[in-house]
């Protein structure tokens, strides 16, 4: 089985750092209230699905076919981890800018959040080199594996999202007011994607 713990604590880190999805839950739920701000939270938690049955299906098929090919796999998602850490690093806090969103039905804020996660190609690729890393190359059901992995990545998701979401007014307020803490973010997350780009890279 893989390390659940260590992968729900790294994908809550990562969750937290400033980033498009979340800065437009903060977005929505300032314009709306916090209704909206949660229904645009959970939009983009079940959005996460689609990317999970891509890396199950796609990486599964790659791991029974060639163990080789899904170490190289690892490898190169490993170096991509390491630079998606370093840009996060030099980064400026983006979740403390704001947003000014025009008010949406809440079923179109829901499809909206579900179709924008789904379509952004960045997504595909981040679940395509981190869920690999918590799976076991010996196992006999790679698919499970990475189902299970990214049921726990869209369920910490739609919690730290909807907390976004509820405390948006106060929360964007406050940021406005302490971009430094945007930058923070940004840095412990670009330090958990190099120690774990490194952690993966290492025999």
């Amino acid at each position: 089985m893989p390390d659940l713990l260590l992968f729900l604590v790294t994908s809550v880190a990562i969750t937290l750092a400033p980033g498009p999805d979340n800065l437009q839950v903060l977005a929505r739920g300032m314009a709306q209230g916090r209704r909206a701000g949660v229904v645009a939270a959970l939009g983009f938690a079940v959005g996460c699905l689609f990317h999970t049955m891509v890396a199950a299906v796609g990486l599964a098929a790659v791991l029974r076919s060639s163990p080789l090919a899904f170490q190289l796999i690892k490898y190169a998602g490993a170096a991509y981890l390491i630079w998606i850490g370093i840009q996060a690093l030099s980064a400026k806090g983006g979740l403390a800018q704001g947003s000014d969103v025009a008010a949406v039905p809440l079923g179109k804020v829901f499809r909206q959040s579900v179709l924008g996660n789904m379509m952004n190609p960045k997504v595909t690729l981040f679940f395509l080199v981190f869920l690999p890393q918590f799976v076991h190359a010996d196992t006999t059901h790679p698919a499970l594996q990475f189902v299970l992995l990214g049921l726990v990545f869209m369920l910490q998701t739609a919690v730290v999202f909807s907390l976004f979401g509820l405390c948006a007014g106060w929360l964007g307020a406050w940021l406005r007011k302490r971009p430094a803490t945007g930058r923070w973010l940004d840095r412990a997350a670009g330090a958990i994607f190099v120690g774990l780009g490194i952690k993966v890279a290492l025999p």
